[in-house]
């Protein structure tokens, strides 16, 4: 008997979060106070509305192609079929003696339709200062082979699929991005995962005019 179970893939979002070194924490402020509102409605009825000013690059977030390329995809073009229930290929990276994810990491994997899921055990630093140095990231030969393989969205737990201390190149982004293959960055929890045979789902909100925004990404695994 096989038992479903759902895994939360995603980091929590507060005020004052950092995600990426450089860029501004959340800010979350009252639109309207439990308190006010009682003033609005009937008796023992009120509500709570907030006002959250973030960038879209907060916590587990999905770049679309418009992130990298005017004439791309927003947020609002996204099919949903290629964010939603995507069997989930996740290699097991933990531990690896270089920072980079090459092409034969990768090899000998049917990926085609698949979501690719880059488990580096990164995310063990999300929030620490150590977060943004020295962190894995994809080489622009292994995101062209995943590409040619078929991949539909590329996932890592790390502070970004590029590497940041080589200056401001930024190839797996431009080769994914200009693919139309998904980039869903700083995922945390992919030890829970099989290497096959889960979904994953990462859907942000359909924002016209957007390239980059949070998401809950999860993943639906049947354990027999």
């Amino acid at each position: 008997m096989s038992t479903r179970r759902i895994v939360d893939l995603s980091h929590r979002i507060r005020a004052g979060l950092i995600t990426y070194p450089g860029l501004p924490a959340p800010v979350i402020t009252p639109h309207l106070t439990r308190q006010a509102s009682r003033e609005k409605y009937a008796p023992g009825t009120e509500f709570a509305m907030d006002v959250i000013t973030m960038i879209g690059n907060t916590g587990t977030y999905l770049d679309s192609p418009f992130h990298r390329y005017s004439d791309g995809a927003d947020l609002a073009g996204l099919d949903l079929s290629t964010l939603v229930g995507l069997p989930a290929e996740v290699f097991h990276l933990d531990g690896l003696a270089d920072r980079a994810i090459t092409t034969g990491h990768l090899a000998g994997r049917e990926v085609r339709g698949a979501a690719v899921l880059l488990h580096t055990g990164w995310d063990r630093y999300f929030g620490d200062d150590a977060y943004g140095t020295g962190a894995p990231f994809l080489t622009a030969d292994a995101a062209q082979h995943l590409i040619d393989a078929g991949a539909v969205l590329v996932g890592i737990d790390s502070v970004n699929i590029d590497d940041t201390e080589s200056g401001g190149h930024r190839p797996a982004h431009s080769l994914l991005l200009g693919a139309g293959v998904h980039i869903v960055e700083h995922l945390t929890n992919l030890a829970s995962l099989p290497a096959q045979g889960a979904r994953f789902t990462a859907a942000p909100p359909a924002v016209e005019g957007f390239g980059t925004f949070p998401v809950r990404a999860f993943a639906v695994v049947e354990d027999s």
